[in-house]
């Protein structure tokens, strides 16, 4: 059974200077991701008028910007079309009430007036009060003829950057880059690792059993909240992400070095499968991260901060896990700025990085040992090219395939070399799955 898409969250926003202050901070999260380049959430722990707001408040401010950025292109073009001039230079802000509005009404399902009248009243807080007309009238006539006009739109080409649509639809074609962009637009669920008994806390969670393991239910809620959160039972990671640590095959009491560790995922699943992991990360305050979630889950690891590209401690390893920086295309479903924070000079700059250290993971692998790569980039040059280049360059390593069996039967999820390519437009009637490249090596004796 497939899971339905979710039915657009209802929000009446309330005219009060909280409600305001709100919007006014769902502005400035908007400007710092189109401006300044910096993550929405980076931006959004860091917001100090959110973080004295109530967790209704602070979550739908998340909602309502991810929602805009998610769909910025219709947007624009919407608003594009409706004026009959372009914006004054320097009433980008102006834009972003506008953007905001139209992301209310039109696909959160806040009713015309409560969009129209929170927008127009938050001009006149941002410092546009003589531009409140003009945002009036753009909103209630875009309320009324959006929804038509939306029908006629190319939603996947026009909410993907021309530099993001040109690389997908020369790796995997027109069509499979449009159904990958398709399903950019939808949020995607929520996916869960189980420590043990997973019967049990599907029907706990009411989730599904996916074909690898995991356990998905829909998005929404508070996830502190949820059963088994404050045992230490689950922890949150896409399915897709969750393959990599299980190509190891059987693991207890084997060395097993994750490099990049935070968040800690797979990190968690090594320990959990009985691994003895030393856990890699270079900022001290992501594995600051992965000790929490460790300390959650009652699992040890052995934590380090450091450079994957020059760190030596420990080796040889039996397995290393490198999941390497990358420019995470693969999981705009969760994160929709990374299309407006990445470019083509980003993706050339961290393939440089990645390469270096594929190159000192192996060093890092005993004769005999396993090296398990992965990226969350849909990208080629961050993913099937590296170990081709790197199988090329290096005869101590071959490529061992991974089996439809390992990934749960879904042989789609495989390349012709036995790598791993998963897509967000895989699983389809299950909800998806992040865009992964996976690649299982190992050192010759």
């Amino acid at each position: 059974m497939a899971l339905a898409r979710p039915a657009p969250m209802v929000y009446i926003p309330r005219m009060t200077d909280t409600g305001l202050a709100t919007r006014k901070a769902a502005v400035e999260l908007l400007r710092a991701v189109l401006a300044q380049r910096r993550p929405i959430d980076e931006a959004l722990d860091s917001h100090l008028a959110l973080q004295g707001m109530e967790p209704r408040d602070r979550a739908f401010t998340r909602l309502l910007v991810s929602t805009t950025l998610r769909r910025l292109g219709q947007i624009d073009a919407l608003i594009d079309g409706a004026l009959n001039t372009p914006l004054p230079r320097g009433a980008a802000t102006v834009r972003d009430v506008l953007r905001l509005g139209l992301a209310q009404r039109l696909f959160l399902a806040t009713p015309s007036h409560a969009a129209v009248d929170t927008s127009v009243e938050l001009a006149g807080l941002t410092g546009f009060a003589g531009m409140k007309g003009l945002v009036n009238a753009v909103l209630r006539r875009l309320a009324e003829d959006g929804p038509a006009l939306l029908a006629g739109q190319d939603a996947p080409r026009l909410n993907t950057p021309d530099w993001l649509w040109s690389r997908l639809a020369e790796a995997y074609g027109a069509a499979t880059a449009a159904a990958i962009a398709e399903a950019h637009l939808h949020e995607a669920p929520l996916d869960l690792s189980i420590k043990a008994d997973p019967d049990l806390w599907a029907a706990q969670l009411d989730a599904r059993h996916l074909p690898t393991g995991t356990l998905r239910r829909e998005a929404g809620g508070m996830v502190p909240e949820l059963p088994g959160f404050a045992e230490g039972a689950w922890w949150v990671q896409d399915a897709a992400a969750a393959l990599p640590a299980r190509l190891f095959g059987p693991i207890p009491g084997r060395r097993i070095l994750d490099l990049c560790s935070a968040p800690g995922g797979k990190t968690a699943q090594l320990a959990a499968a009985g691994a003895a992991v030393t856990a890699l990360d270079r900022s001290t305050r992501r594995l600051k991260r992965v000790a929490e979630n460790l300390e959650r889950l009652g699992l040890a690891a052995e934590l380090h901060t450091g450079d994957a590209e020059t760190f030596t401690g420990g080796a040889p390893y039996d397995g290393v896990l490198l999941d390497a920086p990358c420019s995470a295309t693969g999981t705009i479903r969760r994160h929709p700025d990374v299309p407006r924070l990445k470019g083509p000079e980003d993706v050339a700059k961290l393939a440089a990085a990645q390469a270096r250290m594929l190159r000192r993971a192996v060093e890092l692998v005993r004769p005999g040992g396993i090296l398990i790569w992965c990226t969350c980039s849909l990208l080629p040059e961050e993913g099937e090219a590296q170990i081709d280049r790197l199988l090329a360059e290096d005869d101590r390593l071959i490529r061992v395939p991974v089996a439809a069996s390992e990934v749960g039967g879904s042989a789609e999820l495989l390349t012709a070399a036995g790598d791993v390519r998963t897509l967000p437009s895989h699983w389809p009637d299950l909800g998806g799955l992040d865009g992964f490249h996976i690649a299982r090596l190992k050192r010759r004796s």
